[in-house]
């Protein structure tokens, strides 16, 4: 069974070798992105360490911030956003307190997030605001399986990120055909390469079995292609601007959330 304790001394490596291969390469964004690493593994790994109620915190942090920069995506009025990040922070919290009541209170989310444009006679907009308030919900309540995945969650969440950066720097130097259209700048070689890399994370993590793999291999390449469509849709190409390297939380965290879902489909 893998610990947050047998994960440390491994992130904490990954993180000293990235900062070696940064400074040979002398590349300016390449040395941004690894100072939001260096800062935010820390944070994220302390926080799985509390076990239950750290990871539930992060996950409502994490999750209150995607709804924000989702919300300016898809053009919500600051009451979605409130209702809807009420609602994510709902499931994280039962998944916490009250784990068999975890549907019950994604019910009550989307019963919440139905209403706003309903009680507001929206005509206009209210079956947009509807829908993405909905696919909202979906999307980043799966953050709730971070708690009782517990160290999992992080092992995954380490691999998923290995294999964005193989897939995108392994594209750019293999090429071939395009993933999709709605991400041109990925390749098949990449996702490819990128999927082994991530299975070869979870075996050197001892979190490797076919549930993880597929929750790699597929639900990562899948989420990141989910947040293309919403950000072509929206017209923009991050999610946010605050994040040194990565735009928004969104553009950093898209491959976790689908990872996630179909890791709890298959679990």
């Amino acid at each position: 069974m893998i610990t947050v304790a047998s994960l440390a001394p491994f992130l904490g490596g990954a993180l000293v070798l990235g900062g070696i291969g940064v400074a040979v390469s002398r590349r300016r964004e390449l040395l941004i992105r690894w100072c939001a690493w260096a800062v935010g593994v820390p944070l994220v790994t302390g926080a799985f360490w509390l076990g239950h109620p750290g990871t539930a915190a992060i996950a409502i942090v994490v999750g209150v911030i995607g709804v924000l920069e989702f919300g300016g995506l898809m053009r919500l009025a600051w009451v979605d956003r409130a209702v809807l990040a009420a609602a994510v922070t709902g499931v994280v919290l039962a998944a916490w307190l009250a784990p068999g009541e975890v549907l019950r209170a994604l019910a009550i989310g989307a019963l919440a997030v139905a209403a706003v444009p309903l009680l507001a006679g929206d005509a206009d907009h209210g079956l947009r605001r509807l829908c993405a308030g909905l696919l909202g919900l979906a999307w980043l309540s799966v953050l709730a399986a971070l708690v009782p995945l517990g160290a999992s969650g992080l092992a995954l969440f380490v691999a998923v990120s290995v294999a964005d950066i193989v897939a995108y720097f392994a594209g750019q130097r293999l090429g071939g055909p395009r993933l999709s259209p709605l991400s041109p700048a990925k390749r098949w070689s990449g996702t490819l390469a990128g999927a082994t890399a991530g299975l070869g994370t979870l075996a050197v993590l001892s979190a490797l079995s076919w549930p993880m793999a597929i929750a790699v291999a597929v639900g990562g390449p899948a989420g990141d292609l989910l947040e293309s469509m919403v950000k072509r849709g929206a017209q923009t190409k991050d999610a946010g601007q605050w994040l040194a390297g990565s735009g928004g939380l969104l553009d950093r965290i898209d491959s976790l959330l689908i990872a996630l879902a179909v890791l709890l489909v298959l679990r």
